[in-house]
């Protein structure tokens, strides 16, 4: 999500690079059971705005404090803007809504087919080639898919199809932001860039969602606040803030083979915390799944 201009990649990979991703990893892979419990208290949409705008508006004072400027140039705005609603409101909404139908985990792996979506959507935008191995990446990727949704019946894959398809729009949707982004880059330092970002991107998401519900907030239990203060804390703040350091410390693939973990610490979490399914299904759909991603990520 981040659209700073980083230092160039150095060739040797840094110890302390390697530990900032594991700390992305954990932190974005925790927060999928996280905001699944959340949404059992709390209606999706400003539990997920409101965390959002409370997140940038940490991650601006945090700027502040490093001496760095929040101001935006006029010719990085629209950019801004664009990269805001694709990386953040879409995001934002539709993973949170998604929830309502489906498991964490089954979210999860959805949402992290995102770089194969980049890896094809790149080949018209952008004119990478899209090879082989791409392509075999993307079969290895939708055939993960297509064992975890027909393990659990027909008709139980019906009901969840509404949840697919949003789960499937936000990937989409941050695969064509990421795009936008290699295509027209944002300079500005990662902490202003970011905290635009999620207060650009989670205000319309906060207010749709205070305009249809009135979340009330002694409907959220000691558990629900604490999954609320992790969200928007430890989901957002740290999570994006030690990515932009492995960012600075790690080469661009290997940073992005590191949020692969993501999808397994959600998997596993959401068993061992909300009791969802861990079996031969789930366990073949995620390895498939990862493997397609690991596949376009290295081709």
């Amino acid at each position: 999500m981040t659209t700073s201009s980083q230092p160039a990649a150095r060739p040797r990979i840094a110890p302390l690079g390697i530990l900032f991703i594991l700390i992305t990893s954990v932190a974005w892979g925790l927060n999928w059971p996280v905001n699944k419990y959340i949404v059992s208290e709390w209606p999706p949409l400003p539990a997920r705005g409101l965390a959002g705008l409370v997140g940038g508006l940490t991650l601006a004072a945090y700027a502040l404090l490093r001496g760095q400027s929040l101001y935006v140039p006029p010719g990085q705005r629209m950019r801004l803007a664009i990269s805001a609603f694709l990386n953040v409101t879409m995001w934002m909404a539709v993973m949170g809504l998604a929830l309502l139908w489906l498991p964490a985990s089954e979210a999860a792996v959805i949402a992290y087919t995102m770089p194969v979506w980049t890896a094809l959507l790149a080949w018209p935008l952008l004119g990478e080639r899209l090879g082989i191995a791409r392509v075999l990446a993307l079969v290895m990727a939708f055939a993960g898919l297509l064992i975890l949704f027909s393990g659990s019946g027909i008709n139980a894959s019906i009901a969840k199809l509404p949840g697919v398809g949003l789960a499937f729009s936000g990937a989409i949707a941050f695969a064509l932001g990421t795009i936008f982004l290699k295509r027209f880059p944002v300079e500005l330092p990662a902490a202003t860039s970011t905290a635009w970002q999620l207060a650009l991107g989670c205000l319309p998401v906060a207010l749709l969602g205070l305009a249809f519900e009135r979340p009330s907030l002694s409907a959220l239990s000691a558990t629900g606040w604490a999954c609320m203060v992790y969200t928007t804390f430890g989901g957002l703040c740290v999570a994006y803030m030690s990515w932009f350091a492995a960012l600075e410390r790690l080469p661009a693939s290997v940073a992005a083979i590191g949020t692969m973990l993501v999808p397994v610490i959600g998997v596993l979490v959401s068993a061992m915390a909300l009791g969802e399914p861990l079996g031969v299904v789930q366990i073949t759909a995620l390895a498939l799944t990862i493997g397609g991603v690991a596949l376009a990520a290295r081709s």
